[in-house]
């Protein structure tokens, strides 16, 4: 039977001797949410798989300019020949002369030459996924921040000032995203761009304000939500009473509490954004000068019968990438979910 002395022993985080298994001295030690989640994916032989796939895509993607370096390959540049042009490489066809489709495989070239330019369609895979995750990156960090910053406010606010984020949200959330990237992306474009070098980096700039711009407003519902819910809890309404100042209560009280949701969001936009990159690419409103996944797939869909390598290495590294990163979203979500049994 337990005691009183038994209940003093547990409440000050110890174990009586009566405790199943436990001895006199045994503590309990209590787990975080977040150490009970990293112990969830750390168990879930999906996650841990799905993680090791993404670091090495990571890996590759960050480390393209050494490894295409070391192997002596280049996307933006056919390799060292005769005259050193691309016809060197090429037939009377354009397609290329050494390696697949119609030679034997070459360890120098593993996934062949680019029809018509004769440059390296690994180099081209390597630096397209170093975009592609540049792009998913930036997009997901910056429409997280204004979401979390919007949600916040809206839901910590009431009167006017609630009612008129939730219309601006509504808004953003009932424009068609197509409609407005096929608006957007030229008019940003022309606007910054004067050479190709610019040209380059203002796709690249107009890519992510498109995302951005039409990425936020889901999180901000999200967090609005929730933060309507904690604004109710005692430890708000005690930090109101003793005066803690506004800023302090939503970035110190309320965004403690919105870790879980915030990660799970991340963790399912990543893959959104990648797949996102690739079919603007594909509708001709991506990047341009920049290679990227969905780039390459989009000079490769002409050669899909006569050359199908240079159309499918692209396509299963967006589908590798989409799906491991949507299956670690989907291991996040149940890691943080204390309801789930998974």
């Amino acid at each position: 039977m337990t005691t009183a002395t038994d209940l003093e022993t547990l409440s000050a985080g110890g174990s009586s001797a009566s405790d199943v298994g436990g001895g006199p001295n045994k503590k309990i030690v209590g787990k975080s949410p977040g150490r009970i989640a990293f112990e969830r994916l750390r168990d879930d032989k999906v996650a841990v798989v799905c993680s090791i796939t993404v670091a090495i895509l990571v890996l590759l993607g960050l480390f393209a300019p050494l490894i295409t370096s070391a192997m002596g390959i280049y996307y933006n540049q056919p390799p060292e020949g005769p005259t050193g042009s691309a016809t060197d490489y090429l037939n009377a066809f354009g397609m290329p002369s050494i390696g697949p489709p119609y030679y034997a495989y070459t360890w120098e070239h593993p996934l062949g030459l680019s029809p018509g330019t004769a440059e390296d369609n690994l180099a081209h895979l390597l630096y397209g996924i170093r975009t592609s995750f540049f792009v998913a990156l930036m997009a997901t960090t910056l429409s997280t921040i204004i979401g979390v910053s919007i949600g916040l406010i809206a839901g910590f606010s009431r009167g006017a000032l609630d009612r008129g984020i939730s219309f601006v949200i509504d808004t953003f959330l009932a424009f068609p995203f197509i409609l407005g990237a096929l608006a957007l992306s030229p008019i940003i474009t022309s606007r910054f761009a004067t050479e190709p070098e610019q040209l380059a980096r203002a796709s690249l700039l107009a890519l992510i304000a498109v995302l951005v711009i039409f990425g936020w407003m889901g999180l901000a519902r999200l967090i609005r939500g929730q933060v309507l819910s904690l604004r109710e809890r005692e430890f708000v309404q005690s930090a109101q009473v003793i005066g803690v100042p506004t800023s302090r209560i939503l970035f110190k009280e309320l965004l403690p509490n919105l870790i879980a949701p915030i990660v799970v969001s991340v963790s399912l936009s990543l893959p959104g954004y990648v797949a996102a990159e690739a079919g603007l690419s594909y509708l001709g409103i991506g990047l341009t000068g920049t290679p990227s996944l969905g780039q390459t797939i989009v000079r490769a869909q002409t050669y899909y019968e006569e050359y199908a390598l240079y159309l499918w290495a692209p396509v299963v590294a967006v589908m590798v990438l989409v799906v491991s990163l949507n299956l670690l979203g989907d291991s996040v979500r149940d890691a943080f979910d204390p309801k789930t049994r998974r």
